[in-house]
């Protein structure tokens, strides 16, 4: 079986291969409905995702704007917990052992199962990595150890308004990738400078030696290709959710996973083919 940091790595080593930034689309589990989480993530890797990022849902995701907070509401709504997106992972891994899975989400539902807990059932389930918005780099060594002693990698945010000092706290304690998010705000907010975030990059790059994917500001192809221009990955999230909140919304009810995931699908796979057709500037090489 491969190992959960190797699986991140290889995803970004076929990117680089193929000449293109990797492709990291996040969804939040649960959302249209728990039952559609594992097709949706299957569809997410058939239209060409290198890497899931998989929201745990939390009642008070301060880093996320209005959409994906919509998204997250309905997945509590239904039911859904850490446990129920543990679970999932571990029915995606029956068919699929190649596709790294990232939880990205919020201390307080970690703190609650507590973290040596969850590291292990994180590892029993097949994930690969952890994003925790507000767990900061400094003070995060301990949760860092128990994840890196399951092969699984504890993954950083790094925002504009990060200071030297904690990117190379960042540096020290996160593998995997680390993700810099474009805009200051919350996520699909505001516009997109490129030019902005190809000069953080170079500076984040001299003490952070992982690939380095870019979010938060990524809503269509055109932005998708200026990102893959600079960055390791393309992270996008927002804009996948609306595509499918509006696929919902003109389903009849007895369809509407249905009508989600195929929307997912085919508005993903445009990313995918508009990140093949771009390649990979000198920046990110």
């Amino acid at each position: 079986m491969t190992s959960r940091q190797d699986r991140i790595a290889a995803a970004f080593s076929r990117a680089r291969d193929d000449n293109r930034a990797a492709l990291i689309p996040y969804v939040a589990a649960g959302d249209p409905s728990p039952a559609s989480c594992v097709p949706l993530m299957h569809a997410l890797v058939e239209a060409g995702a290198d890497v899931i990022e998989l929201g745990v849902p939390f009642s008070d995701p301060m880093a996320d704007g209005p959409v994906i907070q919509r998204a997250t509401e309905r997945a509590i709504a239904q039911g859904m917990s850490l446990r129920a997106v543990l679970d999932a992972v571990k029915r995606f891994r029956i068919q699929d052992d190649r596709t790294p899975v990232v939880l990205m989400g919020y201390a307080n539902p970690i703190e609650r199962m507590g973290q040596a807990a969850f590291a292990d059932a994180a590892l029993d389930a097949g994930v690969d990595g952890v994003l925790v918005v507000d767990y900061p780099p400094e003070e995060v060594q301990a949760f860092a150890d128990l994840l890196g002693a399951r092969g699984i990698a504890p993954i950083f945010l790094i925002a504009p308004t990060t200071t030297d000092a904690r990117i190379q706290a960042v540096g020290k304690v996160a593998r995997g990738y680390a993700y810099y998010v474009s805009l200051k705000g919350v996520t699909g907010a505001g516009h997109l400078d490129t030019d902005d975030v190809a000069r953080r990059l170079a500076n984040i790059r001299r003490h952070v030696h992982i690939p380095i994917g870019v979010g938060f500001g990524i809503r269509d192809a055109a932005s998708a290709q200026r990102v893959a221009q600079v960055a390791d990955a393309v992270v996008i999230g927002s804009k996948l959710i609306e595509t499918m909140e509006q696929a919902v919304a003109g389903a009849a009810a007895d369809r509407r996973d249905e009508a989600a995931i195929a929307a997912a699908r085919q508005w993903l796979g445009g990313i995918r083919s508009a990140l093949a057709q771009a390649g990979r500037g000198a920046a990110a090489a």
